[in-house]
């Protein structure tokens, strides 16, 4: 992190280099992640419920996700996503953008991918009305980390500016 906040990041092409394949492991993350929830569910609050609370009326039908599997699944998840939104908000603090877009970066970030995970206990364990915040927490999850991709690789490649001189408003 010193080589950006000195100034030196324009001059290190190893370390922009390094930044970018990171990104391109977020860039592929969201769109496995985006595929494997489009496997088990869409877009639509009927497809989350009979995800998580079953369809036993269908032949063949799902039962509801056992609560072991919902402990074991939130348990990696907390983890990894809160350590991917904390590199890429960290991250973010070194780009030339106004201090109150960082913030809002950085919230709805971390909040949409905290929603995201808790969503899936509240329509398992308390409504099936909750399948909707299931399904906006990920769609702002997929792009925030989309946008903060994006804004990054923008930055690796533009990086002349220094945040801290420019990012003070």
């Amino acid at each position: 992190m010193r080589f950006v906040i000195t100034g030196e990041w324009s001059k290190n092409s190893l370390l922009r280099l390094i930044l970018f394949m990171f990104l391109i492991f977020v860039l592929l993350f969201t769109i496995t992640s985006a595929l494997m929830y489009f496997t088990k569910m869409d877009l639509t609050p009927q497809s989350v419920v009979a995800y998580f609370l079953g369809e036993p009326n269908v032949e063949f039908g799902r039962e509801a996700k056992p609560y072991a599997s919902m402990v074991e699944n939130s348990h990696i998840h907390l983890f990894a996503f809160g350590m991917l939104m904390m590199v890429l908000t960290h991250l973010l603090l070194f780009v030339p953008i106004p201090i109150k877009l960082k913030a809002i970066f950085v919230f709805i970030s971390f909040s949409s991918a905290l929603m995201s995970e808790i969503s899936n206990w509240l329509v398992r364990f308390v409504s099936p009305n909750f399948a909707w915040l299931k399904i906006i927490s990920f769609l702002t999850m997929e792009l925030s980390l989309s946008g903060l991709a994006l804004l990054l690789t923008l930055y690796i490649f533009k990086p002349e500016r220094n945040a801290y001189k420019d990012s003070a408003s």
